[in-house]
Parts: C-alpha cells; sequence; structure tokens
C-alpha cells in the first residue's frame, strides 16, 4: 500500500514538473508583397497556439521601428486554445524594401531569467513609392501653399562689422499671380527681387535680403526670422530663418590699442561636477580677472543646456584693470541620468581671446 502511495505521490509530481505552456504560430513571417506608400498602414495577422499544458500569457510584445502591434491577445490563452498578434505597418515615407522584426516574450519556463531570449516574428515586403507632388519635382519640399521657397534658413558667421547678402529662390504653383510683401526689421531687410510686387502664376523669382550685424549690434549666436505676407489661401505668412553667429572685429586696432587692449583670464575652463543625484544640484566658481591695460567688458554668457545657469559676484559687466570677478557656476542635474557632457561661452572684450569655451560634466545618479 504504501508502495503505491509513493507511486501516485511520484507520478503527481511527475506530471506537475512537465506542466507549462507552450507557444507555437501558423507562421512566423509575413510578406505583404507590393504596397504603396500612399495606400496608408497594412497589418498582419498572427496566429498561434498554446500547445502546452498550462495557461500562456503574452507578457510582452515588443516591434522594431515603423512597426507597430498594440493589438494582440492580452488575456491567458488556455492548453489547444489561440490567440494572435496584429503587426502593422506604416509606409509612408518609406519606400523601398522593409524587414521588421516583433520581440515576443511569454510566460514560458525558459522566458523566466533575467535577460530571456523571445520568439522573433517578421514582416516585410516593397513599399512602391507614392508619385511626386509638383513641388518635390522641382525641389520645393519646404513649407505649406501654393507659393514656395526653395530653402528658408540660413547659417551666417559674421563680424559685426559686416552685412550679408543672401539670395533665395522662390515659385508661385498657383494659376494666378501672388503678392509679396516682406515684414522687415532694422537689421534685415530686401535688396533686391527679380519680379515686381507680385509673382505670376507658374513663375520663379529671387529674392535677395541683407543681413546687418552692425544694425543687429549684439554679439553672440541668435535665432533670427524674417516673413514675408501673401495672398496664399493655404499659407499666407512664409517665414524664412537665420542662424546667425556675430563675432567683435577687431582687425583695425592700432597696434598701440592692441598692447592697451583687456586680457581676459580664468583661473580654469574645465568644470567636473562630479556625482549628482537627480533633481540635485552643485554650484562651482571660476575666478575671471582682468589682466589687460583696459577696461574688460562681459558682453555675453551662453550656455548650451538649461541645467547652466551663471551668475557674476559680485554682478559686473565692466572690469578695471587687476579687477577680478567670481563666476558662480550652477548645474541641476535633471531629466536624465548618465554622464552629461555641456559647455559655458564667455564673449568679451578681448581682441585674443574673444570668445572663451568653458566645458562642464557631470554624472547625473538616479
Amino acid at each position: 500500500m504504501k508502495k503505491i502511495v509513493l507511486t501516485l505521490v511520484s507520478a503527481v509530481i511527475a506530471l506537475c514538473g512537465f506542466a507549462q505552456p507552450k507557444i507555437q504560430f501558423d507562421k512566423t513571417t509575413y510578406d505583404f508583397g507590393q504596397i504603396h506608400e500612399e495606400g496608408g498602414k497594412v497589418t498582419a495577422r498572427f496566429n498561434f497556439t498554446n500547445v502546452g499544458n498550462e495557461d500562456l500569457v503574452l507578457k510582452a510584445v515588443r516591434p522594431g521601428c515603423g512597426c507597430t502591434a498594440a493589438n494582440y491577445t492580452k488575456t491567458a490563452v488556455a492548453p489547444g486554445q489561440t490567440g494572435f498578434i496584429d503587426a502593422t505597418y506604416n509606409p509612408a515615407n518609406r519606400p523601398g524594401s522593409f524587414n521588421k522584426n516583433i520581440k515576443v516574450t511569454t510566460n514560458e519556463p525558459e522566458m523566466n531569467v533575467e535577460k530571456p531570449t523571445p520568439h522573433m516574428i517578421f514582416i516585410k515586403g516593397v513599399v512602391t513609392p507614392r508619385p511626386k507632388t509638383p513641388f518635390e519635382k522641382e525641389g520645393y519640399t519646404l513649407g505649406n501653399g501654393m507659393l514656395r521657397f526653395k530653402e528658408n534658413t540660413r547659417k551666417l558667421n559674421i563680424l559685426n562689422t559686416e552685412q550679408h547678402l543672401d539670395t533665395f529662390k522662390v515659385k508661385n504653383f498657383w494659376n494666378r499671380p501672388v503678392e509679396i510683401k516682406l515684414n522687415g526689421n532694422e537689421f534685415i531687410s530686401e535688396a533686391y527681387r527679380s519680379f515686381g510686387t507680385s509673382l505670376q502664376g507658374g513663375e520663379e523669382g529671387i529674392i535677395v535680403l541683407k543681413y546687418d550685424a552692425g544694425k543687429r549690434n549684439e554679439f553672440g549666436g541668435f535665432k533670427d526670422a524674417i516673413s514675408f505676407t501673401t495672398n496664399d489661401s493655404t499659407d499666407a505668412v512664409k517665414e524664412l530663418y537665420y542662424q546667425v553667429e556675430i563675432k567683435e572685429d577687431f582687425s583695425k586696432m592700432s597696434a598701440g590699442k592692441l598692447k592697451k587692449a583687456p586680457v581676459a583670464n580664468f583661473s580654469r575652463d574645465f568644470i567636473d561636477f562630479g556625482q549628482i543625484k537627480l533633481n540635485n544640484s552643485k554650484m562651482e566658481t571660476i575666478t575671471l580677472t582682468n589682466d589687460g591695460k583696459s577696461d574688460l567688458i562681459i558682453r555675453k554668457v551662453e550656455t548650451s543646456s538649461g541645467n547652466l545657469t551663471v551668475k557674476f559676484v559680485p554682478d559686473v559687466k565692466v572690469l578695471k584693470k587687476g579687477q577680478s570677478v567670481e563666476m558662480q557656476v550652477n548645474y541641476i542635474a535633471k531629466h536624465k541620468k548618465g554622464r552629461q557632457a555641456n559647455s559655458i561661452k564667455i564673449i568679451t572684450n578681448d581682441p585674443n581671446r574673444s570668445q572663451i569655451m568653458i566645458n562642464t560634466k557631470a554624472d547625473n545618479l538616479q
């Protein structure tokens, strides 16, 4: 009798030991073949069966870039029952061949580890490019409406004594004239245009703009915008953008003035804030001394990140000969953990070092 009981217990233990879920896909690759870029999203359904003897649960379904798989069986699948995973691909702006994977993690015993090896299913196909628009055929892909500029951004490195001319191509894709009026400012103006107040239907022209750094009357980096008002029924206001770096022109300083020029001397040009927990801050100081023979002007301070702030103590912008000021640099650890590299640019009237870069680093901790 005792032997029979032991045999039954062993059998139950053995059965329990082999009780496990097991996923089996009908197929692991779906080929869409040829699809059209303008045809919208396409979806492939992957059916699977639980061929194990315990409930199967999909713990994670992670699609690759350009693919989504939000729709899948989210409840437990009993032994012998079926479930599905829908993989959706968006062909918009993705012409050509594609091959994407979806990683599937379940409650199967072999996946009960720290870094499980997921099941892989795949979708593939070829996206036929959509027909090009009239704008794309001629390279006018920026902006909206029937009147378009071929380019809308200029980058300039310019001295404060200089003026710079830029040519912008513009075309009217409408079948009627479009009026174009510049909304100027004191430092960006229109120097020339190849047409009158209006650009005729189908016509292409040029507009030349003048950027006057002297009238901008500042130093450092700027993002400036200029706009045109039109009668384009879709997008009436057209904007153009300048990314500008303005430096001081010292070329006309005499040898005598250069000898008497201010000299910006920083006690160091690198700050290591060390380890800082997220949402905490730390301050370091740098001493700036004028070792020259005339006034040193602190024209501007630029930081590469909003995590950095700079304060001068005492709060002065002009240092006399031999005078020093303390730069208090405060860093706030926020947003993300890990190594963070930033910089501070100090712009002065020192002709030999008008722009001084202070690099910083910090290790943000969770």
